[in-house]
């Protein structure tokens, strides 16, 4: 039939990779040490480990945490190092930095693991646009994991992707 619609894009061999496919599941929590500090400025350090040990760790199970500091503290890094000891046996993972820092930090995690061997030499468009904090770090972990082994890569939709590289 000459005006039967053709749906190229399921008939191609483009390779789709969602990052939100691997988006994991747990609350992301910021922890601001500020409050912790004798009038959010100055680290005592027998107060501050007093804290932490009378502090209830497990409200922090299968959480994603991130350590700040909000004040112009400045914080020794055994102290971070000393929250994280306490945080290891409750929380998935731990940084020191933002939500953000913390995400990119999952997302490297996840793809430095990703077996990618399923698209060598094949089109590869990495899906954007995510309903997940999916941060921008990780599309371009995932870009360079990626060069060597696929034909070409691309970003967007199938029906309106954005070339970025192809292999000569």
């Amino acid at each position: 039939m000459p005006d039967s619609i053709i749906n190229r894009v399921a008939n191609s061999k483009l390779i789709t990779i969602d990052l939100e496919d691997y988006y994991p599941e747990g609350r992301r929590l910021l922890f601001d040490i500020k409050d912790w500090l004798y009038e959010g400025l100055v680290l005592r350090e027998k107060a501050f480990r007093d804290q932490v040990a009378a502090f209830d760790w497990s409200q922090y199970k299968d959480c994603y945490i991130a350590l700040t500091c909000s004040s112009e503290a400045i914080i020794p890094g055994w102290a971070f190092m000393l929250l994280s000891i306490h945080l290891e046996p409750f929380a998935k993972k731990t940084v020191i930095g933002s939500l953000e820092n913390l995400e990119t930090s999952i997302y490297q995690d996840i793809i430095n693991t990703l077996d990618v061997s399923a698209y060598k030499d094949s089109p590869v468009i990495v899906k954007g646009c995510s309903n997940k904090p999916v941060p921008q770090n990780a599309y371009i972990m995932l870009t360079n994991k990626l060069k060597p082994i696929a034909r070409s890569i691309m970003y967007g939709e199938a029906c309106s992707s954005v070339p970025l590289y192809k292999k000569k």
